[in-house]
Formats: structure tokens, sequence, C-alpha cells
């Protein structure tokens, strides 16, 4: 671990106790995962604190473990251009367990907030307007979760006669193939590849 990225996750650590779950590097940043019930005040430290200074939001996105019971993990980046450090922080929820918003901190929050809870379904609490951001108002589901199906629940099109767009279940009679008779991965055994000649020719 880099001395001065040890240093600073060593202060972080001490300057809130019982706040920081495990602290780590990857790619020159650092990363802390906190405890949920301390996700605000954590950030506010990050924010505030002269040692720290991170007052730019970067992005704030989720990832998926479904096997997981706390399937989720909230990941923010911040940027301290004080001090020319990033900082990479994470906390896990459920499925049905919230995570303050950090809107009030950073009011550039709040639509990542909304793509979050649009494409993997985390809520935010104190959000001020949460609702979908990609998706129309009805989708069914939350497309980047690890379980919602490749093929999505619907399919839109626009039917002439009806003059409107309609959303209709996906039918798909049998999984999509292409068959690509030049590859050497599909096609009939007997098939000779252009050039393979050689190689039987002059079995090594």
């Amino acid at each position: 671990m880099d001395d001065g990225l040890k240093q600073l996750g060593e202060a972080i650590v001490a300057a809130r106790p019982g706040a920081i779950r495990t602290v780590s590097t990857a790619y020159g940043e650092l990363t802390l995962t906190v405890e949920a019930e301390r996700w605000i005040d954590t950030i506010t430290y990050l924010r505030d604190d002269p040692g720290t200074l991170f007052v730019c939001f970067i992005d704030l996105t989720a990832v998926d473990y479904p096997s997981r019971e706390k399937r989720f993990d909230v990941v923010t980046h911040l940027l301290s251009p004080k001090h020319n450090r990033r900082i990479r922080v994470k906390v896990e929820t459920g499925e049905n367990e919230p995570v303050a918003s950090l809107t009030g901190l950073y009011p550039a929050a709040d639509w990542f907030e909304r793509e979050t809870y649009d494409l993997f379904g985390v809520l935010f609490t104190g959000h001020p307007d949460l609702r979908r951001l990609l998706t129309d108002y009805g989708f069914d589901g939350h497309p980047l979760r690890k379980d919602f199906p490749m093929t999505g629940y619907v399919e839109v099109r626009y039917d002439d006669e009806q003059k409107r767009v309609l959303y209709q279940p996906v039918q798909l009679s049998q999984e999509f193939r292409s068959f690509d008779f030049l590859s050497p991965w599909e096609g009939a055994i007997d098939y000779v590849l252009p050039g393979d000649e050689k190689a039987r020719n002059n079995p090594q």
C-alpha cells in the first residue's frame, strides 16, 4: 500500500472509530467500506475535514452480488483537488434496505442516485425526487441486476395499423443462433477450412 494512502486510511479510521469496515487500495486509490449507519457521517467528514477535503463528487453507482445476503455495494468516487487524491467509498445494502442519499452533501448526486435506483433498484432515503431516469415509468424490473433476463420481460414496437406503440411479452421460440460455417468452432465436422489441409498433411 502506498505510504501516503496508508497514512490517509489510518487517519480516517482513527477519526471515525467504528465507521470503517475495511481499508484497501487499488489503482492508486484508497477504498473504504463503511458501515451503513455511518455512511453520511463518514462522507461528511471526507468532504469537510482539512486533511481530506474530498469536495468534488465524481460518480455513484452500484454493484450486484446476488448470492450475498446484502446483495448490493453502493459505490461513490470523490476527488480532493486540494490534496490531488481520489477515494472510493462503498457501503453494503440489501434489496429492501435503503441507503441515505448524498444529495444533501453533493447536489450532483441527484441523477446518479436516480440512475442507480432505476437500473439496480437501490432505494435512497432523503432523495428529493427518486423516480426512474432511463427506463419508462411502468418498466418492470431493474435491468442491471444479474438476475434480470437478457431479453427483458416485454418488447416494444410501433403498430402501423393502430398507430401507436405497443408493449408485448417477449416471445422467443428458440435461442438465437448465428451459424458461421467459416468459424473453427462451428459447422460440419468434415468441413476443411482454407489452409487447414496443410496442417492435416503435415501433423506435428
